[in-house]
């Protein structure tokens, strides 16, 4: 079984920054990439930001490069999502994912974590 546990949301001011990070764990884990999506209220679920493993070849949402900033350590079988200048429309449940593929579509991703709680106050 792979597990995927995010942790590091929070509730913050407009502008502040924060970093989410997800902790993967399970003894066949070895997907091709990892990425992050998002779903607030009432909204679709839409893709953030995406890194391959093994090159860290990376991919953002248009409207959101510049602001977000997806990392791996591979030594810690971590992803993170680093997220400066956080505006109140950023208030969402952030999940991570992982891939054998290559993608922004969710329906690509076989496993997911349980979503941390990102809010934005104004």
């Amino acid at each position: 079984q792979v597990q995927l546990v995010e942790s590091g949301g929070g509730l913050v001011q407009a502008g502040d920054s924060l970093r989410l990070s997800c902790a993967a764990s399970g003894r066949t884990f070895s997907p091709y990439a990892m990425a992050w999506f998002r779903q607030a209220p009432g909204k679709e679920r839409e893709f953030v930001a995406a890194i391959t493993l093994r090159v860290g070849r990376t991919d953002y949402s248009d409207s959101l490069k510049g602001r977000f900033t997806i990392s791996r350590d591979n030594a810690k079988n971590t992803v993170y999502l680093q997220m400066n200048s956080l505006k109140p429309e950023d208030t969402a449940v952030y999940y991570c994912a992982a891939s054998i593929k290559w993608s922004r579509r969710d329906y690509e991703y076989d496993n997911w974590g349980q979503g941390t709680q990102v809010t934005v106050s104004s």
